[in-house]
């Protein structure tokens, strides 16, 4: 009995020494497999940092060279310029005639109108001694012209902003106005005046919407054809 216990005891001391020595492994888990540990270390490839190393900031990441830089849509070109309304006018009925033959030649068909205008032309030039303020201050004047010897003479008594005036004759054009303003200079009349005489007329405009910048061009030439008239804009 008693060498059965020596031996139980010595096999037990043998049992635990080769435990300590490792000769029977460890029975802790990182010491199973020391190839796959030193494999998820791999300490061949860690590097040790000084502390400035390790509190500097990072640097930010690379740009990827072959991204595609971004590029900026190009602009769109702008919009020829147009002209909703122009008009040229106002044309007395021959000169509207020939202006509305020449614009024909731009085919602008119902892009194109024409609109009456009421206006006034010359009919005639009247030359005239201004009002007199009166019949008796009329009769006066009247007198001297008669000691000048002018004869051909009327005193205008109609209600109008030449009552009382003199009129010493009417004209069509404006260089038989002046001759006779020049003959009345030389027989010592020297207050007449020449006046133009309106009378209604029938004018007409012309309208032509949304025109191009070619096509508003050839129409400002057509107009230079026709300095007296004006081409503005119009809605």
């Amino acid at each position: 009995m008693l060498k059965f216990v020596f031996w139980l005891l010595a096999g037990v001391n043998l049992l635990v020494l080769a435990i300590g020595q490792g000769y029977l492994g460890s029975f802790r888990s990182e010491t199973r497999e020391p190839a796959r540990l030193k494999n998820q270390l791999q300490a061949g490839k860690l590097t040790l940092l000084t502390q400035e190393q390790a509190t500097a900031p990072a640097a930010p990441p690379a740009a990827d060279d072959a991204a595609t830089p971004a590029t900026a849509a190009p602009a769109a070109p702008a919009p020829p310029p147009s002209y909703a309304c122009t008009e040229v006018g106002n044309f007395l009925l021959a000169d509207g005639r020939r202006f509305e033959a020449q614009v024909a030649a731009l085919d602008l068909g119902d892009r194109q109108s024409r609109r009456n205008v009421a206006g006034q032309e010359i009919s005639s030039y009247m030359v005239y001694i201004p009002p007199q303020g009166s019949k008796e201050g009329a009769d006066r004047k009247a007198g001297e012209l008669k000691q000048l010897g002018v004869t051909n003479y009327f005193i205008m008594n109609e209600v109008s902003p030449q009552r009382w005036g003199i009129s010493l004759g009417v004209f069509k054009s404006e260089n038989s106005a002046q001759s006779q303003l020049a003959a009345l200079n030389k027989q010592g009349v020297h207050s007449a005046r020449i006046a133009p005489r309106y009378s209604a007329s029938k004018q007409m405009a012309y309208r032509f919407r949304d025109l191009d910048a070619a096509t508003r061009a050839r129409l400002e030439k057509i107009k230079a054809q026709f300095p007296e008239q004006e081409l503005r804009n119009c809605k």
